[in-house]
């Protein structure tokens, strides 16, 4: 298969607390370290992990840890396409606790390739399946080349500009920074999945079709949730680009997001 992933990488500075600090709190991390990761770094990794290689069209920057973030994922098998730009690579700090939840903050903001950017766009022509996390219109335009598009919630104004048919949009309904209703979009997106953590999730068709999916319980201890919607979403761009019945995909997305909890940090 053919598969890519249009969107960011951010170097990550992970670390391990029992809780999250609260307001003049002071915490120890019981280990800390650092990553190329961020949504679309992951939904690249997934992707590489389930095709056997995937392109990762983003962009770097001009310092050392945007040379360090561009080796660490090539050396995990990624085809690069990195868009150069001249400002620092944006970093961000993770804290991960016991309870295996996250909390982010970004401390720079993230890089996303444009479609001006002179990247190997024609590799999509035909691609089986790319997923849209972060970009301009014009590298939504350029994604849209796949056989099959699916895009995160987060992206919804870009979207929106680029004026393209996304055939399945994937947003959490626990985040408020991932709402969507129907008419947001124009074209509709085929599909719109809402993902509910434990509860598993919703799914909508532009037909009207509606319909729901069960969460997968881990098999193996939580270790944390970092890249669990990303490694949902790149599955769910995998098996709609494979050809899969809605629900098998669905079934295999949440298997794969629910292996993405025994994984630390990036993987």
């Amino acid at each position: 298969m053919r598969v890519a992933v249009v969107g960011h990488v951010e170097w990550v500075t992970f670390a391990r607390v029992a809780e999250v600090p609260r307001p003049g709190q002071i915490v120890h991390a019981a280990e800390s370290w650092e990553q190329a990761a961020g949504g679309g770094a992951m939904a690249a990794i997934e992707l590489q992990r389930l095709a056997g290689r995937a392109g990762f069209f983003t962009a770097i920057g001009g310092d050392d840890v945007g040379y360090r973030a561009r080796a660490e994922l090539e050396a995990r098998g990624l085809t690069m396409h990195p868009a150069a730009r001249a400002e620092p690579h944006p970093r961000v700090l993770t804290f991960l606790d016991d309870a295996g939840e996250r909390a982010i903050t970004v401390l720079h903001p993230p890089l996303a390739p444009r479609g001006a950017d002179p990247l190997d766009w024609a590799a999509l022509d035909g691609a089986d399946a790319v997923y849209f996390c972060k970009g301009d219109a014009a590298a939504v335009r350029a994604a849209r080349r796949a056989r099959v598009l699916v895009a995160t919630a987060r992206a919804i104004g870009v979207l929106r500009e680029a004026g393209v048919r996304v055939d399945a949009l994937v947003r959490s309904a626990l985040d408020a920074g991932e709402a969507y209703a129907h008419g947001d979009l124009e074209p509709a997106p085929g599909l719109v999945i809402a993902t509910e953590g434990a509860a598993g999730g919703s799914w909508e068709s532009a037909g009207g079709a509606r319909g729901r999916f069960g969460a997968v319980a881990p098999t193996t201890p939580i270790v944390d949730s970092y890249s669990a919607g990303d490694s949902f979403a790149a599955a769910l761009t995998f098996a709609l680009g494979a050809g899969r019945a809605l629900d098998d995909a669905l079934a295999f997305a949440a298997e794969r997001g629910a292996l993405a909890l025994g994984r630390r940090g990036a993987g």
